[in-house]
């Protein structure tokens, strides 16, 4: 039986989600342009680990919202762990070798990720008692 889950997460969850796939689909879009991206990752590669990534935080939501609160909300936080990978372009480029939309789309993925994760903790925190 499915419970209710905290407007918190939900739009937390949302804005990662949004954010994380304007960040990939950007990467994917315009891979070309990302400063010394290995030739071998392909725009279809990078989908296929946004959709994998986002597979994981679908896991984790279904099994908080039907009863697994506890294993819900640590896959939740692998999930909202993946969103700082995203840094990782940092290691073959400088912030200045990123264009201002490449540096949002980042950011914007970090951003949202780290709000999601103290969120997520808030609940670990209180114990899943939270159900509105």
């Amino acid at each position: 039986m499915p419970r209710s889950v905290p407007h918190t997460l939900l739009i937390s969850l949302l804005a990662y989600l949004a954010a994380s796939l304007f960040h990939f689909t950007h990467n994917a879009e315009f891979l070309g342009n990302y400063p010394n991206m290995p030739a071998w990752i392909s725009r279809v590669d990078v989908y296929g680990a946004w959709i994998a990534i986002t597979a994981v935080g679908v896991v984790g939501y279904m099994l908080f919202r039907y009863e697994y609160r506890k294993i819900g909300l640590l896959v939740l936080a692998v999930y909202g762990t993946f969103g700082f990978d995203g840094l990782a372009h940092y290691s073959l480029a400088p912030t200045s070798a990123h264009t201002a939309i490449m540096n949002l789309a980042i950011w914007l993925q970090v951003a949202t990720a780290g709000l999601f994760l103290i969120t997520v903790a808030g609940l670990m925190a209180i114990g899943c008692k939270h159900d509105a």
